[in-house]
This record gives structure tokens, sequence and C-alpha cells, in this order.
């Protein structure tokens, strides 16, 4: 299977008061399309900072990345901006919703930022809410849904421009377990049945052991750690 993801030697510092903060220590991996992935390890081993560069969000102090052979980071600042609208789809712990705005309206707003046609975003957006099971909540605005519903709909916003991949931070960390759990399922599925490539940070790891393949992170390496999944074990 091809894959979608490459990383060389990925490194990120941060300089401090205390020195130089070496978050990434040289990560190499390699994430095949359609897959669902799982990054775990303690708080502040990287994982966030991972996903982050993944997501075009932040650059790396040195490395490469690649999206299908090409290095997001020799693209010029427009170009980059580009592919990470069109191509990378993100979820994040706290849903960061638009308060003023209505369900509907925050899951068309990638759409409308990148001048995508008003009625075919309209119409995509009406499409998703009734997947996520929110299709009489369009009209509410996110003070107004619970916490698993706003997380449903940042669900749906990520996936608004059909992107490649979706990277998700903790998506799980702000929901009750029952929540957590079916919101976890509704992942899955897309990965099943849109064959979206999914990497997820999640502490939970009886969640976690449900994607395809598990990198678990220690000290700002990723070391080899076996799944149990889908028919056979994969390993980093």
């Amino acid at each position: 299977m091809q894959n979608l993801i490459e990383t060389v030697q990925l490194k990120k510092s941060f300089t401090t008061e205390a020195g130089e903060l070496h978050v990434l220590k040289g990560i190499d991996l390699s994430i095949s399309e359609g897959k669902m992935v799982g990054i775990v390890g303690v708080s502040g081993v990287g994982k966030s900072t991972l996903l982050h560069i993944l997501g075009a969000l932040d650059r790396p102090t040195s490395g490469k990345v690649f999206y299908n052979g090409t290095d997001i980071f020799s693209l010029n600042e427009d170009s980059l901006a580009v592919f990470r609208n069109r191509t990378v789809g993100f979820v994040f712990q706290f849903h960061h919703l638009l308060p003023e705005f209505t369900a509907l309206e925050n899951i068309m707003m990638p759409g409308l930022i990148n001048r995508s046609q008003y009625k075919n975003i309209h119409e995509k957006a009406e499409r998703l809410l009734n997947e996520m099971g929110l299709s009489e909540r369009q009209g509410h605005r996110p003070g107004e849904l619970s916490g698993g519903e706003q997380q449903r709909v940042a669900v749906a916003r990520a996936l608004i421009l059909e992107p490649k991949v979706v990277l998700a931070d903790e998506p799980t960390g702000n929901l009750d377990t029952a929540t957590g759990d079916d919101l976890f399922k509704l992942l899955l599925n897309l990965n099943k049945e849109k064959g979206i490539t999914f990497v997820i940070v999640t502490h939970n790891e009886s969640l976690s052991i449900q994607c395809h393949r598990i990198l678990r992170m220690v000290d700002g390496k990723i070391i080899p750690f076996a799944t149990e999944n889908t028919g056979g074990t994969e390993k980093k």
C-alpha cells in the first residue's frame, strides 16, 4: 500500500530560559493511505508537537515531511496554506467551534475560506450533519450542543473539504467515557467506509488498540510497538 506520509529524521527544539528543549529527537515513520494510526505515550513526550508538524501547523527544526513524495516544507507559505486547507483535516480535544455561528455554519467554514461554491458546501455540510446524526441540530449554536455533539460538528468540519488525512489530538479527552467511545466508533466507521487516513493522539489505550497501528512515543522518539488488530501485527 502506498505511503501517504513519511518523515525523515524529524527534530523539533524550543529555546527556553533554561536552555534548548529538544522535543522531537529524530522521528522516522511512514503512514500508509487509508490506515488508522494511534500515537500513544505519557504527557510531554512530543505527541502533539509531532501532530502539529504533520499538519503543517508548525515547522520542524530539521528533517523532512513528505506527502505522496512531496516535501511539504519546501513549499512557499501560500502553497503550504493551500496544502493544509485541502489535504489535512484537524480535530482537537477542545473543538474550537465559533460560538456565534450555527453547527451548519461551523462545518461550512473551511469551504467558505477556500472560496468553494456556496451551494455545494451547504449541501455537503447538511449531508455530513446527517451522517453525524445531527441533522436536527444544524441551526443550534455550540453553546446549545452537548460536548459529544460539539465534537461531532468538529469532525464534520474536518471532513468538509474531503481531506486525505485527519489529524486528531485527544479527540475524546474532553468527553465522558461513553460519549468518547461513541465518537471513536464514528471515526472507525469513517475510516472503514470512506477510506480516510486518521492519525490520532490519545492517552486512551483501550481506544488506540482498535487502530490498525500504534506508535508509542517515549522521550521524543518512536519505539516499536505491535498492535493486535485485523488479523496480524504491524510495527513501526
